[in-house]
């Protein structure tokens, strides 16, 4: 990538780290607790309109909208809010949500049959120990149930990039927008059943501007915003020059975090948490020969899909094409292709 493209990618894991110190900000503002699935309908309220009105519907089938939209959005984010609500410090929060790519490996692998290399497969065995000694840390200091409940969220991340993959969307953001109506009034209601209407409707009587303005910035700066440029990218250049950035999230999150709320991380959590990169960067700074998950050939197609494990990205595909651009023995060559001025 050129200079500003890469500066673009930098600012996109900037965006993204910050927004886990400003969900914490919201969920606990001027010392009162916003019920967290209710945050999360709030957020995709703002993510959905009056956006949804501008961004044409994807071409790809309702049921793969409403499952990113469970999966990817409601899931996700309801188990991370949920997790950071009963204590899951932000910064670790952004570090351990970092495992989806290493489980969406795994169920890619499951349900697309799509092999992982050696170096993936290693990556995700390194992960998994990053994870145990997280876990060993945090119980020591915790109660380690907001951890477990974030690995949930992991998961169900990577639910959403299998169904996101196999939809083959061509506009990220679009998906990102209409998948998103699946989640305010399913939330809002959980929401009433879990918290009650006195807490439901004495949070939105009472919005505090921490809360406001924390929604405003994960729904425009993290999910429109920066999946806006990430999709670009994403479109415009090899995964393999893009991917690498999501590996600055955890440190912009856990620094940030660090700065903002005082949070230090114990001497286990931060071995812990380098292995889990380790994984994470094995897994997805493969040669770039090695970048296609080998299928084997999948009924004539001449390419195996690309795993992306990008924040809210889903996952993209390599396809050969008619330019030479890709060739099948190789995976993805090296050359970037432009994108075009808008």
């Amino acid at each position: 990538m050129n200079l500003r493209h890469s500066c673009l990618a930098a600012l996109v894991a900037v965006l993204w780290g910050l927004n886990f110190v400003a969900i914490d900000f919201g969920l606990h503002a001027n010392g009162r607790e916003v019920p967290p699935l209710l945050f999360v309908a709030m957020r995709f309220l703002l993510v959905v309109f009056p956006w949804i009105f501008f961004i044409r519907k994807p071409d790809v089938s309702w049921k793969a909208i409403i499952g990113v939209g469970l999966f990817m959005s409601a899931g996700q984010f309801g188990l991370l809010y949920l997790a950071m609500a009963l204590g899951m410090p932000a910064g670790l929060a952004s570090l351990v949500l970092q495992a989806q790519v290493l489980l969406t490996v795994l169920l890619a692998a499951g349900f697309l049959r799509e092999r992982p290399s050696r170096s993936q497969l290693a990556g995700v065995v390194l992960g998994v120990a990053g994870l145990a000694v997280v876990a060993v840390g945090r119980s020591a200091v915790a109660p380690v149930l907001p951890l477990i409940i974030v690995l949930g969220a992991a998961l169900s991340w990577a639910a959403g990039n299998v169904i996101a993959r196999q939809a083959k969307a061509a506009s990220g953001l679009g998906l990102v927008v209409w998948s998103g109506a699946v989640v305010p009034l399913p939330l809002a209601g959980l929401s009433l059943l879990v918290d009650g209407p006195d807490a439901v409707f004495g949070t939105l009587a009472d919005l505090q501007p921490a809360t406001i303005l924390s929604a405003l910035y994960t729904a425009i700066f993290a999910s429109l915003v920066g999946y806006g440029i990430w999709n670009r990218l994403l479109a415009s250049y090899p995964s393999s020059a893009v991917v690498p950035f999501t590996l600055l999230v955890p440190v912009v999150g856990m620094s940030a975090a660090w700065l903002a709320l005082g949070e230090v991380p114990t001497p286990a959590e931060l071995a812990g948490g380098l292995l889990l990169l380790g994984g994470v960067a094995t897994a997805v700074l493969t040669r770039r020969g090695r970048q296609v998950l080998r299928l084997g050939q999948r009924r004539g197609a001449g390419l195996a899909p690309v795993l992306v494990p990008g924040l809210g990205a889903g996952l993209r595909t390599g396809e050969a094409d008619d330019d030479g651009r890709l060739a099948a023995e190789a995976g993805i060559r090296a050359g970037a292709r432009e994108p075009d001025a808008r």
